[in-house]
């Protein structure tokens, strides 16, 4: 008999089995292992949760899967799936555990699910797009800043971001967007706010932004993020009306690093979908840095009908959910 349900700390052994043949499955079992606090956490409304969330499929008390969401911080009705596994070639496992936590999240009100796949895995976008109705949005990409030879030593006057500042950070960002995919993308100011559990999250992220002189204008956004305090990664959004550095703007991430740890392994987020993209790509090879990782951006949405009128038309709105 095939069943669904919650991760418990009591299916640790179980976990523990299914992974074993993975490499390094120490590590990625201590990503998915459960505290108390996390079981607590299941019984929130969706409009509070911030932690992740697992799921296993079992059959015969056999796990054959498991699945990890997050919902994004600041907008809990776009979930993030973080993590998929199952027992190799069982992409039918696979496929119940997306449609499970895409029902079970769409009946609290999600309206958005986002996965992000690396390109070579053919078998599992498949299994999402085709098997599970996702679309393809575009790409992110990882360029590893290995032997990186900036052409200047000045870095950017960049400040700390604050609360405050998440309107103009979202409006930022969002008109950085393509229009072909602003509808899926965009990103609302709570996005950018800090959270107010965000002590009990995992990893480490620090933001920053750049202001224009005089009209106290923001024109840049820059975040550093790890998950293991090794390996950081630097996402920025850069109004391109302005001709911003891109040097200054990785000199001071660099440093703000450094002043952190002595070691480290730092990496740039090139996103494909934003309008400077291309001149942002011709910079990283002009420094001779590699891709070391693509991925394609996967979505679903669903739209929310309005109230028909006494007219024979239909009216769907699509795009941001509101909760009143």
């Amino acid at each position: 008999m095939i069943n669904i349900r919650r991760l418990t700390c009591f299916d640790a052994p179980k976990i523990k089995k299914m992974i074993s043949y993975l490499g390094n499955e120490e590590k990625l079992y201590q990503t998915i292992t459960v505290d108390t606090f996390a079981i607590l956490h299941g019984i929130l409304p969706l409009k509070y949760k911030f932690m992740p969330e697992s799921f296993i499929l079992l059959k015969n008390d056999e796990i054959l899967g498991l699945i990890t969401i997050v919902p994004i911080s600041g907008n809990p009705y776009k979930i993030n799936i973080t993590k998929l596994i199952f027992k190799q070639n069982m992409y039918d496992a696979g496929k119940q555990l997306v449609e499970f936590v895409i029902a079970r999240y769409g009946a609290k009100g999600a309206v958005s699910f986002i996965v992000t796949i690396e390109q070579s895995h053919e078998e599992l976008l498949n299994l999402f797009m085709t098997g599970c109705g996702f679309r393809q949005c575009s790409y992110e990409n990882l360029w590893k800043l290995d032997n990186f030879t900036p052409q200047t030593s000045d870095r950017a006057h960049f400040r700390h971001c604050q609360n405050s500042d998440a309107k103009y950070v979202a409006r930022l960002y969002n008109a950085e967007l393509k229009n072909l995919y602003r509808p899926a993308l965009e990103r609302l100011k709570t996005e950018y706010t800090e959270p107010l559990f965000a002590g009990l999250t995992s990893g480490y992220k620090n933001r920053y932004v750049l202001e224009e002189p005089e009209k106290e204008r923001i024109i840049a956004y820059l975040s550093i993020t790890t998950n293991d305090n090794y390996n950081f990664i630097i996402d920025m959004s850069l109004n391109d009306g302005y001709n911003i550095s891109y040097d200054e703007v990785i000199n001071f991430a660099l440093s703000e690093i450094s002043n952190r740890k002595s070691k480290f392994c730092a990496f740039v987020k090139h996103r494909q979908y934003t309008k400077n993209a291309d001149n942002f790509e011709k910079y990283l090879h002009e420094r001779n840095l590699h891709c070391i990782q693509t991925q394609c951006v996967l979505v679903k949405d669903y739209y929310k009908q309005i109230k028909q009128t006494e007219s024979a038309l239909q009216i769907f709105q699509f795009g941001e959910f509101s909760s009143n």
